[in-house]
């Protein structure tokens, strides 16, 4: 089946931009939707964006006006674009379907956002 890996992440300041990407190791073009997931410690994991095979979007309300889901179905790959970071964006990213399935469930990719 489709295996998801994310990458991307790393330490920025307040108000700095990082963009994640999630690759696939097959056609994503099956996948009607896909979101992004963050999970901070000692927190509950939250979605953060969606995006469907036709580019429809959606986003946590916190995030609206900063980040920016995107997919490239001809090339297996979402995106995350996230600009404006903040300190309590800090999390682990994971990409996943929408409802998320087990099985796609990845290592994430660490997003710091610290001064």
């Amino acid at each position: 089946q489709v295996q998801l890996v994310e990458s991307g992440g790393g330490l920025v300041q307040p108000g700095g931009s990082l963009r994640l990407s999630c690759a696939a190791s097959g056609s994503i073009f099956s996948i009607f939707r896909i979101g992004w997931f963050r999970q901070a410690p000692g927190k509950q994991r939250e979605l953060v964006a969606t995006i469907t095979r036709d580019s429809n979007t959606n986003y946590l309300d916190s995030v609206k006006g900063r980040f920016t889901i995107s997919r490239d179905n001809s090339k297996n790959a979402v995106y995350l674009q996230m600009n404006s970071l903040k300190p309590e964006d800090t999390a682990v990213y994971y990409c996943n379907t929408e409802p998320p399935r087990n099985s796609y469930w990845g290592q994430g990719t660490q997003v710091t956002v610290s001064s």
